[in-house]
């Protein structure tokens, strides 16, 4: 595996990461393909509470967001994981898992609560806690 450097997002990071994010779901049938404007959208709405990258040397080539969630209107400190993304020639490399990690982990120093995930249940399962 080539070494990997996970990190949060910067503000440069912003158009290679909507390259990689829609790379990564581009004819994937369960996405309508906006997943890159999806993140674009919270990232202008100050709403990326974590926003990482996986970078190999210096090019990103997987990111992951965290945002809040709300329940019945009300913020309660929980979260939600979505989208994770990385480009398929980098996939199976234990990128994914490095960046779910390390955002939790950020989410837990932080006093989260807990974190919500829409997403293949075989995949996201080893995260339960």
């Amino acid at each position: 595996m080539p070494d990997v450097i996970i990190r949060r997002e910067e503000s440069l990071d912003a158009s290679a990461v909507r390259a990689v994010v829609a790379a990564a779901f581009k004819g994937q049938p369960h996405s309508n393909q906006t997943e890159h404007l999806i993140v674009d959208k919270l990232r202008d709405g100050g709403a990326l509470t974590v926003s990482l990258v996986a970078l190999v040397g210096n090019d990103v080539v997987g990111h992951i967001a965290f945002s809040p969630v709300t329940i019945d209107g009300c913020y309660c400190q929980w979260y939600g994981l979505a989208p994770l993304a990385v480009l398929s020639a980098h996939q199976k490399q234990g990128i994914g898992s490095r960046l779910v990690n390390a955002g939790l982990a950020l989410l837990e120093a932080s006093g989260a609560k807990g974190c919500v995930v829409l997403g293949e249940p075989v995949y996201y399962f080893r995260f339960v806690l």
